[in-house]
């Protein structure tokens, strides 16, 4: 599932080329990708110019011209292409946005979706949502107040979207390998120096992620060469050698989820 850098980095591709276009067609493929019906979708849609691109969390919404928003939320398997009907990646298309002869394409989304929504109601949905983790207002005084009440093991905290926009299980592994801290250790537990380790960590995780273009191994359009350069360090390395220490790499599950570190060198 794309986390925080992965959709920052969709968002700063697509701007540049969709932002101030008009939507020329709309083709639905599966109903169920979208929340109104097919007919409204197309009449709210059509015609309409993609005002501005904004990440939140894991979320993308454009905003369009008459006020509207789409939300997305590519969730597991799903991912976007930009390109010629001839450009296309073989695989089976859920929602198109058109615009002239290129066209936005929505892939796999199964279990993703594409909303139409009013500003209220985009607000709405974020209610719950914790701050972003690279706002500026987010400084390590904030995360030590937030992190100070929590009880959970570190893994489960920072995949937990109320306390912390935008981490997924991926750069969770990645953050904790840096910070040199266990998934299972206790919040409560660190002291003021694994705190700020812990911040410092996050934000120097997640910014890699955003100048390397993410994980993702298919690109947003061709000749696309930002996309999916950020290799993971731990994450997925189950019996490698560590990088730090040079001793393997383990994984458990840990709240359903896999969870690659080092017992060695993370404490």
């Amino acid at each position: 599932m794309q986390e925080l850098p992965e959709m920052e980095t969709y968002k700063s591709l697509l701007q540049p080329i969709i932002g101030g276009q008009s939507i020329t067609e709309v083709m639905i493929n599966r109903e169920k990708s979208i929340n109104v019906p097919i007919e409204e979708f197309a009449s709210l849609v059509l015609h309409q110019k993609i005002n501005v691109i904004e990440r939140r969390a894991k979320y993308l919404v454009f905003h369009l011209q008459n006020g509207s928003c789409l939300l997305l939320h590519l969730m597991l398997g799903g991912r976007m292409f930009y390109g010629k009907e001839e450009d296309r990646p073989d695989r089976t298309v859920q929602v198109q946005l058109s615009f002239g002869n290129h066209h936005l394409y929505f892939i796999g989304l199964r279990l993703g979706y594409l909303h139409l929504l009013s500003p209220e109601m985009i607000q709405q949905e974020f209610q719950h949502i914790g701050p972003e983790p690279l706002d500026q207002s987010f400084s390590l005084h904030t995360f030590q107040t937030i992190m100070k009440d929590k009880r959970g093991g570190l893994k489960t905290t920072l995949l937990n979207q109320e306390v912390i926009a935008g981490i997924g299980n991926r750069y969770s592994d990645e953050i904790l390998w840096h910070a040199q801290l266990l998934p299972e250790r206790k919040t409560n537990e660190l002291d003021t120096d694994e705190l700020a380790r812990l911040y410092e960590s996050m934000q120097y995780i997640l910014q890699k992620g955003i100048q390397q273009g993410g994980y993702m191994e298919e690109p947003l359009f061709k000749g696309d060469q930002k996309t999916g350069r950020y290799e993971m360090v731990v994450h997925s390395r189950e019996g490698e050698n560590c990088r730090r220490c040079h001793s393997l790499i383990v994984m458990k599950e840990i709240s359903s989820r896999k969870t690659y570190f080092c017992q060695n060198c993370q404490h």
